[in-house]
This record gives structure tokens, C-alpha cells and sequence, in this order.
């Protein structure tokens, strides 16, 4: 369902409302990331950070009787439906990243160096043949990965287009801003992580938009591709 139709038919869009909504959740969605306990390590920080963002945006789903059924947290209607869909997101991000490491060199500007190898090691800890590590935290990254679909996808796209809806192109306003904050969220800075995590996020902002703003297919995606990642370095 489109975020467009919900509650319009008796009230006008409450732009003010959302905008409200849109700077509570960012501003949080950043200053929550200030709050690190190395006691406990990057994967809990990062559920922590999630969770609070989830509580923010829930607090403003209710504010606005908006559910996250109605966001696309629902039951597909066609499991192979969703698997092709999957497959699609999948290959699209394949080709979208191999497209990008070939063009990188010829960019007419500079990027900041992409230090992921070394900072998933300070994150994961060292996975390279730790397959008992390995099954030990791909839960919480699988849970990451739903979570940051329910927030990105579900939440703040659909509030960026709500925001922007008495325009035409709302809807790709919103797909690009969400895939930008996406990537930013991901490195701080302009680098060659920060657009490869904003394609991503691209890919399934356009892929929610086109097959009936349904999550689970990018949740399911998001998660291989989070798991695939994990696995790499294992086998590194």
C-alpha cells in the first residue's frame, strides 16, 4: 500500500507533521551512534542503535495510525513470487557492484579509501576459517539486516515521499534520499564503502517501489547478501 492513500481521504497531509517526524528520526537515527560500549562489542552497539531507531519510528507510525503491515510487513501473496523477486535483487546488486569496481578508476573525482576489510575485522572479529564464530553471530547479523530494511525501506522512504508527496516525482525523491542516508549511515563520509552501500540501498528502494511495497523480499535478499559477505570472509 501506498503511504500516499493511508488516512487521506478525511485529513490533508500533515507535511508539517512529517517533517517533524523525518528530523526526530534522523537526528536520532546519527546521535544514538555517539553511544558506544566497547564492552560488549560493534554487533550489539549496532542492535542497540537499531532498536532505538525502531522505537522512533514506531512512536511516530503510531502518531501518524500508520502499521508496519501497511509498510510492508506482511505476507507475500506469491512465495515464488518473492523468490524471483529475491533472485532479481540479488543479480541486479551483482551487476550494479561489479559495474562500479570497473568505473571507480575512472571517476572524476576522488574517494576516500575504503578501509572495510580492516574495520570488519574490528567489528566481526577475525573470521578467515572461524566457522564456529561465524555461526555464532550470523544470527545477529541477519536480524541487522531485517531491521535496517523495516527502517530504510519501510519507515524513512515512505516518510521522505509522504513529505514530498504534493509533488510528482515524490517517489523518486524518496528512493534516492533513503538510498544517500543509507550509504552515509554506513561510512560517515564520501568514500567507495559509502556508494556501494547506497546502490544497494538504491537497488531496493526501486525494488520496493516496483513490486508492491512489500519487505520481504529485500529483507530476504538483504539478509543473503549480509550472509554472503560474512561467509567471503570466512573463506578468505
Amino acid at each position: 500500500m501506498n503511504l500516499n492513500t493511508i488516512n487521506t481521504e478525511t485529513k490533508p497531509t500533515d507535511y508539517k507533521g512529517f517533517l517533524f517526524d523525518l528530523v526526530v528520526y534522523i537526528s536520532i537515527m546519527f546521535l544514538v551512534r555517539e553511544i558506544y560500549l566497547p564492552q560488549v562489542g560493534f554487533i550489539a552497539n549496532g542492535l542497540f542503535w537499531s532498536f532505538i531507531t525502531l522505537a522512533i519510528a514506531t512512536w511516530r507510525m503510531k502518531a501518524r495510525n500508520v502499521t508496519w503491515k501497511e509498510l510492508g510487513l506482511r505476507k507475500p501473496n506469491n512465495l515464488w513470487g518473492v523468490l524471483g523477486i529475491v533472485i532479481l535483487i540479488l543479480a541486479t546488486t551483482m551487476i550494479s557492484l561489479i559495474a562500479f569496481n570497473i568505473l571507480i578508476d575512472h571517476l572524476p573525482f576522488s574517494l576516500g579509501a575504503d578501509t572495510s576489510s580492516e574495520s570488519a575485522v574490528s567489528k566481526f572479529g577475525n573470521l578467515k576459517g572461524n566457522w564456529s564464530h561465524f555461526f555464532l553471530i550470523i544470527p545477529f547479523i541477519l536480524l541487522e539486516s531485517m531491521l535496517e530494511e523495516l527502517l530504510d525501506r519501510g519507515f524513512l522512504m515512505n516518510w521522505i515521499e509522504k513529505l514530498f508527496s504534493a509533488k510528482s516525482i515524490a517517489t523518486v525523491i524518496a528512493v534516492v534520499l533513503q538510498a544517500v542516508i543509507f550509504g552515509f549511515r554506513h561510512s560517515n563520509d564520501f568514500s567507495e564503502r559509502s556508494i556501494t552501500v547506497g546502490i544497494i540501498g538504491l537497488i531496493m528502494g526501486i525494488a520496493y517501489v516496483k513490486f508492491g511495497r512489500n519487505l520481504w523480499p529485500l529483507i530476504i535478499a538483504h539478509c543473503i547478501l549480509n550472509a554472503g559477505s560474512m561467509m567471503g570472509r570466512v573463506l578468505e
